[in-house]
Formats: C-alpha cells, structure tokens, sequence
C-alpha cells in the first residue's frame, strides 16, 4: 500500500500561480461567471469541479481540496481500492494548486466560463506521489543537472465521430458541406480539410484564444481522422499541459458542431489507429542544439545515439505509459504503419524512432508510438526517463534501418496491456526513476481493468458459442 508521502517527489512550489494572476484576470474578465478547475488523472482525463468566480481568490492563496482517489480511478471513473487511496486512507482529500499561466476563458461555453488547469500536492511544498504531472518535473530535475533543456512538440491523432451510433458502433459524421457521410482515404486531403473546415478553423481559434501553440492541420489515414500539431517549446511539462487542454478543445469544439471527437486508439477494426507522435531535441546551456552536428558528417552524434539507445532499450518496459489501454493494442496489426519493434533510422516513417533531416539546427528525435488515447505526462515521464538512462550510460542504439522496417524486423514489442504492466513491475530503472509507490498505483488501476475486461461476454462470444456448443 503506498503511504501518502513519498521520497520520490520534487519541490513544484515554484509552479504554482501567484494570487495576482486571479486579480488581473478578473480585472480583464468583469463577466466571468464560473471557473472550471481541472486536473488530468492517472489516465489523462479531465476532472475537477466547478466554482463561482467570487471564490477564485481563494483558490490561488490556498488551494482547493481534492480526494487523493482522484488517481486511484479506473477509465470507467470507479475507485480501484487496490491502490490504497480509497477507503483505506478514509477517501482523505489533498490539497490542489494552480498551475501558473493556464487561466483562460473557454470561448466554446455559451456562459463566460474560465478554466484553471491544477496539480495536486500533500501540502504547499510537497507533491503528491500520484499526480502523473509530477514525475515530468522529476526528470526536468535531472536534465537541469545535466545542463540541458528538452525542447518538445505533441502531434495528435483523432477521429471526427456521429454523435449517433450505427448497431452500436461508432461512423464518420456526415460532412457539413456535402451532408455525404465520408467513406475513403485521402491522405492530406485538402478537399478533406475544407469539407470540416468551420469545426477546424474553429479549433485552431479557440486553442490559440487559450494560449495553445496549435499551428497544423493534416488530413489523416481514414475518413473522419485529422492531425492538430503543437509548436515546439523549451517546456516540456508546459507541453504536456498544452496536450492535455488541446484534447479538451478539440472534444468541446466538435460537439459545439453537432459531431464528437475521440483520442480512442483504435475506434474502427478496418481504419488506422490514432497515435501521439513526440519530438524532441536537447539545448545545453548556451542554447545550443546538442543533437545537432557539429561537424560536417556528424549526424548522428553521440548525444544523438546514446539519447536513441536510451529509447530503445527501454521502449518495452516503459510500454504500458505510451500504449496504457486494452484498445491500444489494437493498433499494432499489419498494414496499419505502427512500429512494432524497437527500431530507428534516418528519416525513415517506418521505425519506431525517426530522425528528420533537413535543417541541422532542428536535429530531433520523433517518436512514433504511443497512442493518442496516452497520458501526456506519463508519454513525457518515459522518454525523458529513455533519453537521460542512454546519454548517461552512453547506450548505442545498433544500426539505423533502411528502407521498410516492417519487413526487416520482427513484432518484438509487448502485444497486450497484461505483457506491457508485466514489463513495467520488472523494470527496476522505472522503479528507480518513477517510484515503487507510483507504478504500483498505475498497475493496480490497469489490473482493475483488465479484470472488469476480461469477465464481461462480449457480442462476439455469443455469436460464436451460444448455439454452436
């Protein structure tokens, strides 16, 4: 059972928002009625509660109680009592800061609502163990020892579904233009783009009146899938946080235009899945690109390499943070374009870890596999945790592959959420860097899943057995 404090935790104090942000933006907002404080859970989804605007004073000097189960949840919203942050602590509540500068008013809300993005802690100067936002803090610590900076980019995946089901199953919505309900593949489609572009432009507007460096739109693999793409920033745990509201303006926005959105892995059994692409590259502290080369033919460099061979030899047991749900394994299947194995190369979109050429300065890692349905956080906990574990210990990384990595290596990756949480309780350098207490945390909510999952009878059983045996 993890106790409520924990040696594995970091001083944030610094993060939380000073209580003149309040008053200056209520100064500018006369209107604002209510606020929305919200804090992403072990799973990455939004939850929190909403409070009159007289009350926000209040919030910014002392917090806003919180029960610690809140990351004890299971994707169905249930307390997993096997965390121990239920009723065995008495459903005891912590304490929840804002986080400074992600006050903003939320322009799809027909009412002048603002929203506050939170993080929870024990008391003003010590985190809670649980709070996944916690753990990119930990391992910024460790670059900062380095001297060295990530500089990070999300891209996100996701479908346009009807807000009404067919047989019980999701359908692309029908275009606003055409009224036609899309039913092909057009990569980069423009055609696509303008078919939806009131829900797009919409979307980009609202993430930018939110401060979110939300910059392209793509036409993605299947009908009704696009790609929104985050500006690069030297903050990675401002990335995460960027991730994290721009899922919720892409679902509010959708549903202001009469359709929904879903970061869902895998929502059709014949289409690609959805993934959460990160970029990443390192400045020291003259603000130079470490990654980059520094001398002509000095791609990859060292720091490059060690940083990739960090990656790779942790891929699997960080697994269960990039692919966290039952669906996510769906993805992983022939023909669908999603790395398999722990693989890298030069501007290759077939590996699991890319490195794009073209301009030096912007020498970067792409990582290719985590799904859009993972927790930011925790995506950036395990790269970060990759990278620093390489370049400390100077890990090679083998060969680059060229060509079609699918045809050249075989599935080696964990290919079930059971064989990814067994890797993960096995991986004593996580253990080292995340805290025992976390990880088990985590496993005792994906565990609680996999139960529920695994004793429900589905249609397809039934179809299958029910007059056959």
């Amino acid at each position: 059972m993890p106790g409520l404090k924990s040696d594995h935790t970091a001083n944030t104090s610094s993060d939380i928002a000073s209580s003149h942000e309040a008053s200056a933006f209520v100064h500018r907002h006369p209107e604002l009625q209510f606020v929305d404080l919200l804090i992403a859970d072990i799973n990455g989804v939004v939850r929190g509660k909403r409070i009159d605007s007289a009350s926000l004073d209040k919030v910014y000097s002392k917090g806003v109680a919180m029960p610690a189960s809140l990351f004890a949840l299971n994707i169905q919203g249930y307390t997993v009592e096997e965390t121990g942050l239920g009723l065995e602590i008495g459903e005891a509540d912590m304490i929840c800061y804002p986080i400074s500068e992600t006050l903003c008013m939320t322009p799809w809300q027909s009412r002048p609502i603002a929203q506050l993005l939170m993080s929870m802690h024990e008391d003003r100067q010590t985190p809670f163990f649980a709070d996944p936002r916690h753990q990119v803090v930990k391992m910024l610590e460790r670059f900062k020892s380095l001297g060295l900076t990530p500089v990070t980019a999300f891209e996100l995946e996701f479908y346009l579904i009807d807000q009404k089901q067919k047989d019980g199953r999701p359908q692309p919505p029908c275009s606003p233009m055409s009224g036609k309900r899309p039913d092909t593949i057009q990569v980069y489609s423009i055609d696509d783009l303008d078919e939806y572009s009131d829900f797009l432009i919409a979307s980009i507007e609202a993430a930018h009146a939110q401060g979110l460096p939300a910059d392209t739109i793509v036409a993605e693999s299947a009908p009704g899938q696009f790609e929104i793409n985050l500006s690069h920033i030297d903050d990675a745990l401002t990335a995460c946080d960027q991730a994290i509201l721009l899922k919720r303006v892409i679902r509010n926005v959708a549903y202001e235009h009469g359709m929904d959105a879903t970061f869902m892995a895998k929502p059709y059994e014949e289409q690609a899945g959805s993934g959460m692409h990160v970029h990443i590259s390192l400045l020291d502290e003259q603000g130079r690109n470490v990654l980059a080369p520094q001398h002509e033919g000095d791609l990859p460099n060292d720091t490059l390499r060690w940083a990739m061979g960090g990656l790779l030899e942790m891929m699997g047991e960080s697994f269960a943070f990039l692919c966290p749900n039952i669906n996510s394994y769906r993805r992983f299947g022939p023909g669908f374009y999603v790395p398999s194995a722990p693989t890298w190369g030069m501007d290759n979109r077939t590996t699991a870890l890319r490195v794009p050429t073209g301009d030096d300065n912007a020498t970067r890692i792409e990582h290719r596999v985590a799904g859009a349905d993972a927790n930011p956080y925790l995506v950036m906990t395990a790269l970060l945790a990759g990278i620093y574990y390489g370049i400390t210990q100077q890990i090679e990384p083998g060969d680059p592959i060229e060509g079609n990595a699918y045809d050249q290596t075989e599935a080696s990756l964990p290919c079930s959420l059971r064989d990814a949480l067994r890797l993960l309780r096995d991986s004593k350098q996580l253990e080292q860097d995340l805290g025992s207490e976390f990880i088990d945390v985590f496993c005792a909510c994906k565990d609680n899943e996999l139960e529920t999952f695994e004793q429900t009878i589905s249609a397809l059983e039934y179809r299958w057995y029910l007059n056959t045996l």
